[in-house]
């Protein structure tokens, strides 16, 4: 079977149901969206209080990094969502933007104002339907709906948590996305009536009826289709058997794993690379699965409560404050660490036997803790040829000096807020990493134990103004006529928070600038 459309987007996650809403609202435009996963049907993956642990299901790609040197030779689970809506059918549900500083970083790589945080701001605007009403950095009428929550949901523990901060000297903020992170507040959250918000849910269910837009499910992209330096199509197998969908243009929205893999197997990426996996030279792109990064969290400063800790009614992690090691006081620039408060325990894999194990729910709290903008990088590869040839992912955790220093602040901070008289009726006694613990080497270690990814990868194909960025500015692909690329694959650098708004600012720009 063969096809044409206008627009062929790969991917019906975060950025693709953003694409198929926006560019089939022009009636004469054909849009096509191809999606690995099935329509989700799990009651479970709207339960708010269980994010972490649906993962590892049928909508989870379930990926696992290479052993990590850094993370004591770990390997970690790297869930991705697969099916209508991505990510968002499994990540925290947390809502935060960036601020103007991460940004910054995005002019700066790309030399192009458009990735500023004040151009970017319309389309954050425009994404959401914020709980507290629009105001000059919110909107009201947007797709997503953002909730801060107020004491009425919010658990009694992080209330004391934030103003055990502000006692500390640290100040309170409305919220995270106001273009100022630093502070101490409530997390936003993509949840309405208690359940969680996909972003199939808002963007692409309500515009399936279009006739000019299609959703296959159940849909295996296996190349792209590359013709004298044109993208022209993709070949496909759904129910068995292989399609050809050819189209004007191809938008890749597959993510940071998806998409460079994708390309990988079409022939694009580093020679050596697609070599050793039995894949023809299509074209030489080496910063194709490059530059990949990630935040860390430590799970984490473990506490004993010295009362009932009642069960979350949100998604367990309710606030992350943002920190500069320049001061407690700082109130605006970039944020260095970042110490969150979770509603229950959190242990990583690593302390399985240890006192961790000897609590019961509601009989603690975990402060995680992390670096915001780490400066180590890896990379992701090929195996072979088949999308079922296992990728090889090395996000090459906690290399530079820099990002050790900062982890060991972040553990310090925690324990510092940990400690402190503002959450004395809570703690009863520090678990882990325990008292004992203060030399430098053992924090070094107790570090390396207790990382687990916060699941924001970026940057595989990172968008640029030099010739060896894959991306443009304008997110064309560079070498390959009429291909684009619109995901958190693009991002050069990671936001000081988690990625999911600016991944959908990006696609509304993109989608704003193409209906030109």
């Amino acid at each position: 079977m063969v096809e044409h459309i206008d627009v062929l987007i790969v991917g019906a996650g975060s950025a693709g149901s953003v694409l198929a809403n926006r560019l089939s609202a022009d009636s004469s435009r054909r849009v096509t969206v191809v999606e690995a996963g099935e329509r989700v049907t799990d009651p479970e993956m709207r339960r708010p209080e269980l994010w972490p642990r649906i993962h590892g299901r049928s909508y989870d790609w379930s990926y696992r990094t290479t052993p990590q040197p850094g993370l004591a030779g770990r390997s970690l689970d790297w869930a991705r969502g697969r099916g209508p809506g991505g990510s968002s059918l499994v990540h925290a549900m947390a809502h935060m933007r960036g601020c103007r500083a991460d940004f910054d970083r995005w002019v700066a790589a790309t030399g192009d104002e458009r990735w500023s945080w004040d151009s970017l701001l319309p389309f954050f605007i425009r994404s959401e339907t914020f709980s507290g009403g629009a105001d000059a950095v919110h909107g009201d009428a947007g797709p997503l709906p953002v909730m801060l929550p107020g004491d009425d949901v919010s658990s009694p523990l992080v209330q004391d948590y934030l103003a055990a901060w502000q006692a500390l000297g640290v100040p309170g903020i409305s919220d995270h996305n106001g273009g100022e992170m630093l502070g101490a507040t409530r997390n936003s959250l993509t949840i309405r009536g208690g359940e969680r918000v996909t972003v199939s849910d808002v963007y692409l269910d309500p515009v399936l009826g279009r006739p000019n837009l299609t959703l296959l499910t159940g849909a295996t992209v296996h190349r792209l289709l590359i013709v004298d330096g044109q993208v022209i199509g993709a070949q496909i197998e759904r129910d068995g058997a292989e399609e050809t969908l050819l189209a004007d243009e191809v938008i890749l929205a597959a993510g940071s794993i998806g998409d460079p893999l994708l390309l990988m197997r079409s022939g694009v990426g580093d020679p050596e690379v697609l070599r050793a996996a039995g894949v023809d030279v299509v074209l030489e792109s080496r910063g194709v699965g490059r530059n990949l990064h990630d935040h860390l969290l430590g799970a984490g400063n473990l506490y004993r409560a010295r009362r009932p800790v009642p069960a979350t009614k949100l998604q367990l992690s309710e606030s992350m404050t943002y920190l500069s090691l320049a001061g407690l006081g700082e109130t605006r620039g970039a944020a260095d660490i970042v110490v969150g408060c979770v509603v229950g325990l959190s242990a990583s894999e690593s302390f399985v036997g240890s006192a961790a194990d000897q609590l019961d729910v509601g009989e603690g709290y975990t402060l995680l803790f992390g670096v915001t903008n780490p400066s180590s990088r890896g990379s992701l590869r090929i195996s072979g040829p088949h999308v079922s040839d296992e990728p090889v992912i090395d996000p090459n955790y906690l290399d530079t000096e820099h990002d050790r220093e900062m982890f060991r602040a972040a553990l310090e901070h925690a324990r510092l807020v940990g400690s402190s008289d503002g959450l004395s009726m809570w703690r009863d006694e520090e678990i882990l990493p325990n008292s004992s613990v203060t030399t430098d080497e053992d924090l070094a270690d107790f570090i390396a134990r207790a990382a687990i990814t916060h699941h924001h990868p970026v940057g595989t194909l990172s968008m640029g103004a030099a010739e060896d960025a894959p991306v443009t500015p304008e997110l064309r692909f560079r070498g390959l006529r009429g291909l684009h690329v619109v995901d958190a694959s693009v991002i050069p650098s990671i936001t000081a928070g988690p990625v999911h708004a600016a991944v959908l600012a990006i696609a509304e720009s993109f989608a704003d600038s193409f209906t030109r």
